[in-house]
């Protein structure tokens, strides 16, 4: 997701500076006129805003701490990654720590909305940050969604999104799983929804992937299991129910033991047989 987000920051015309952990990914943008860091701290040194897109918490946390050096207060921090509602109180501590200007902004859409600029960000910080963010987050999304002032509410928006659209990844790769071991062509469970009140992009694309078999990764089995955990802590944190979302995170986790962790979330469709 970062990678494709840097380059579109750098074709708008921002200054981009990036950094990752393996620094050897990073290097397709100096193609889009980037300057890929050596460290954290020189990433960050003399820019206005600092966007983090890193796998969790953990790892943003650590980040940003090494970046320190090259913080100043007043820098405005853009936290895009899907860290949960622990994490972004532990990071928005971290943020006052160095002085900096939190903005809670996790993202709906995978890699080729990332890719295409078509994220729908959502944003919950201070109003003060907005001028500064609006031709990032411009480069970044087809939409923002400005929920709230305090960092905490963009992330809570973000759970029970992707709730939905990981719960759904289960139910289709389900109900094509179920057609075949009836001896049905799994095509045609296609077949009845597609055009009616059922249909979707969203079933199209990850029918059409399980159907063809093609798992390349968009959002990855391996995520998908990660983000159940944070929604079902969310969940239980809120005294709510997630029955469908703990299922479908025990079935990411059965996918992944058996090797497709690193595969689109769609293999969860192999969750579905005794072995594959």
């Amino acid at each position: 997701m970062g990678l494709p987000m840097a380059g579109n920051l750098s074709r708008a015309g921002l200054r981009v500076t990036a950094w990752n952990r393996t620094r050897d990914k990073a290097l397709p943008l100096e193609a889009e006129g980037a300057v890929v860091a050596r460290s954290p701290a020189e990433a960050v040194e003399g820019a206005d805003v600092v966007v983090t897109m890193l796998s969790d918490g953990d790892a943003v946390h650590d980040a940003i701490s090494a970046a320190a050096p090259g913080l100043r207060g007043g820098q405005v921090w853009a936290q895009m990654s899907t860290v949960g509602l622990a994490a972004v109180e532990r990071l928005s501590a971290l943020a006052r720590q160095h002085g900096l200007t939190f903005v809670d902004a996790p993202v709906q859409g995978t890699r080729q909305p990332a890719e295409q600029g078509k994220l729908i960000i959502l944003a919950a910080g201070p109003a003060s940050a907005r001028p500064a963010l609006e031709p990032v987050f411009g480069a970044l999304g087809q939409r923002t969604l400005w929920i709230a002032d305090e960092a905490g509410a963009g992330t809570r928006l973000k759970m029970a999104t992707v709730s939905y659209s990981i719960s759904l990844t289960a139910v289709v790769a389900e109900a094509l799983a179920l057609a075949g071991g009836l001896g049905l062509d799994p095509g045609l469970v296609r077949q009845v929804v597609t055009g009616g009140p059922m249909d979707s992009p969203y079933f199209q694309a990850k029918s059409e992937a399980i159907l063809e078999g093609d798992f390349a990764p968009s959002f990855t089995v391996r995520n998908a299991e990660k983000d159940t955990r944070l929604i079902v802590e969310a969940g239980r944190a809120a005294g709510v129910r997630l029955d469908v979302v703990a299922a479908a995170g025990e079935r990411f986790r059965r996918a992944q033991a058996r090797g497709h962790g690193e595969q689109d979330m769609a293999a969860t469709y192999f969750a579905s047989f005794d072995e594959g």
